[in-house]
């Protein structure tokens, strides 16, 4: 997926490209030329939509079937002025996915807001040129925009006050909710519930964020103790405020807590630390929650805010399996959740069951801290090594601005995905064949997905299920960290795991890295059965090929996700944010419109 200079024609020519190809495509757009529209797409082209013209997530595949949905939506928006956005990168002949396309960021309005976009066009046998992609985002609402740059706030809450109330007064006053109670209650305030409370604040919407930690960033402060992220320092940055460009290129965990706590300081975030959802119900007829929070000290208070943000994380509480023989096990047993360090096991004997990033990083730990540990494998995992997982980034080590990366990213639609994940596996494959080798010699069961798409699929579809090797694998193929399948196992037993051989591998530990439930499970907790099977599936890619029931509206009225990594919250918090905006200024109904499933993708 990354640039390519071959058949490269000059800037001129693909200017003119570009511009000649967003005339034609206005034109039919407003004069309503379904057959005129449908003949600028190749066969099998694509339209998503990021709540530009459908108030939606939205991908539409085929001519014809882009043709009548673009109308359907113009009908409402009214997008005019396509153009090519000249103060942001320039058209560039790139590869994407196997494929050699002229893309072009480009820039429109509708009625509501100011749009961006992103043009890729391929050639045809008569050296013509046609949209394989077209994705329309919207970058703001008009009269609602962010508070940044020249919009900046320079109101009453930063002039000097004389004898009266200064700024941080005024901080704690806001933040207490003594008086009031939020737009919007954000549950959960890791990357994602920082990233929305942010966009949130910039567009002038109070919004209060509540995590169950004692601090803001103990969500990373508290895990295992050698966690540093797996990915490079370029694509992690939060929402208006970039790390230094003095950070490493992996940052561990404990300098990320720290910058969520002055994040949260610096962006002025409300934000309740030691704070729990108990439960909440939705008022139809008034259209708000009322919530039940639970603070520090025991006390309860109720709220009736309008929006209530679920950004807990694609996976909440640990689920632990029914393990035969498990409540005998007279040993310590931990969810890798809980698991922070190996001191303390020198010389004692550890089991860990699961081969995923926990399981191996929690082995890993514990075989350099003395432990005597070995590794438990139930299924088949994913493995790529550090530096080859640093392929799913490339985009930003192209050069363009970060914003224009992040543009870029949504550019890539469901079956677009589907094919770039499927090169850039092979790619994998290909760098880490003494790896993976070596651990099928030990009998180390490995899958890339069911249809060869890799971790980052697996991550999409389940949220887990793959290991980026920093060098537990070696570990495995060089004896030092044996590996035990589960279908050898027996059951547990007071002082072990019994194999079916009859033999006991004996444990003073046992560690669970068997994953986590789904967000569907902790709704149907917290807000009740009806809520959570009028939301279904969270997390997932659906029939429509958007991830389900994320960053956009739900089932149910009011209620919205947010989850992923530093990038996608980063992302996704900017079209999430616009449209609660959107549903606060009436610009947008609260209820979610009927999904478009794409050809040939099942739910």
């Amino acid at each position: 997926m990354a640039n390519d200079d071959t058949w490269h024609p000059d800037d001129t020519d693909a200017r003119q490209a570009i511009d000649d190809w967003l005339k034609r495509f206005e034109s039919a757009l407003s004069n309503r030329d379904a057959a005129g529209l449908a003949g600028m797409f190749q066969a099998g082209g694509i339209w998503r939509d990021v709540v530009a013209l459908s108030w939606h997530l939205r991908t539409t595949v085929e001519p014809q079937a882009i043709a009548g949905a673009l109308l359907e939506a113009a009908a409402s928006t009214s997008p005019r002025g396509f153009h090519l956005d000249t103060v942001r990168t320039p058209p560039r002949w790139v590869t994407r996915a196997g494929t050699h396309t002229l893309e072009a960021i480009i820039a429109f309005e509708t009625e509501a807001g100011r749009c961006s976009g992103v043009l890729r066009l391929v050639p045809d046998d008569a050296g013509g040129l046609h949209a394989w992609t077209l994705i329309t985002n919207l970058e703001a609402l008009k009269g609602f925009e962010e508070r940044v740059g020249e919009r900046r706030p320079s109101g009453e809450n930063y002039s000097r006050s004389f004898g009266g109330d200064n700024w941080l007064d005024m901080r704690e006053r806001v933040s207490s909710y003594a008086d009031r109670d939020p737009a919007v209650l954000v549950v959960g305030g890791g990357q994602a519930g920082l990233a929305i409370a942010a966009r949130l604040g910039q567009l002038d919407i109070d919004t209060l964020v509540i995590d169950r930690h004692e601090r803001i960033g103990d969500n990373w402060r508290k895990r295992y103790h050698s966690l540093t992220l797996h990915n490079e320092v370029y694509a992690n940055h939060l929402p208006y405020m970039a790390f230094p460009t003095t950070w490493p290129t992996y940052v561990p965990k404990d300098k990320i807590a720290n910058w969520f706590e002055s994040y949260a300081d610096a962006l002025e975030l409300n934000f309740w630390t030691s704070t729990e959802l108990v439960k909440g119900r939705y008022d139809e007829a008034a259209q708000c929650w009322t919530v039940t929070l639970r603070r520090a000290d025991g006390q309860e208070r109720t709220m009736r805010p309008r929006h209530l943000v679920f950004a807990t994380g694609a996976n909440t509480r640990p689920f632990i399996p029914d393990l035969p023989g498990l409540e005998d096990f007279a040993g310590e047993i931990l969810h890798s959740e809980g698991y922070t360090t190996g001191a303390g096991w020198k010389g004692k004997k550890a089991l860990v069951l699961g081969t995923g990033n926990s399981g191996h990083d929690s082995a890993h730990d514990l075989y350099e801290s003395g432990a005597d540990v070995s590794l438990i494998q139930r299924g088949s995992s994913g493995i790529i090594s550090l530096e080859s997982g640093q392929l799913l980034y490339s985009l930003y080590a192209e050069g363009p601005p970060i914003d224009d990366c992040d543009l870029l990213a949504t550019a890539t639609p469901y079956p677009v995905l589907v094919k770039g994940f499927q090169l850039v596996t092979a790619e994998m494959q290909r760098r880490d064949k003494r790896i993976l080798d070596g651990l099928r010699a030990r009998g180390f069961k490995m899958d890339f997905g069911e249809d060869e798409t890799g971790i980052q699929m697996k991550y999409f579809r389940r949220g887990g299920g793959y290991y980026i090797d920093v060098g537990c694998c070696d570990l495995i193929i060089d004896g030092k960290i044996p590996l035990m399948q589960w279908d050898k196992i027996e059951r547990f037993v007071p002082d072990g795991a019994l194999m079916k051989d009859g033999t006991i591998a004996p444990a003073d530990l046992l560690i669970l890295a068997t994953g986590y439930r789904g967000l569907q499970d902790l709704v149907r907790e917290l807000l009740g059965d009806r809520v959570a099977e009028r939301t279904g599936p969270i997390w997932g890619f659906g029939a429509d090929g958007e991830l389900a029931n994320m960053f956009r509206r739900t089932g149910q009225p009011g209620l919205w996700f947010t989850a992923g990594s530093l990038a996608m919250s980063r992302i996704y918090s900017k079209y999430l944010a616009l449209q609660i905006k959107a549903c606060e200024e009436g610009l947008m109904p609260l209820e979610a419109p009927i999904e478009t499933p794409l050809p040939g993708l099942a739910a």
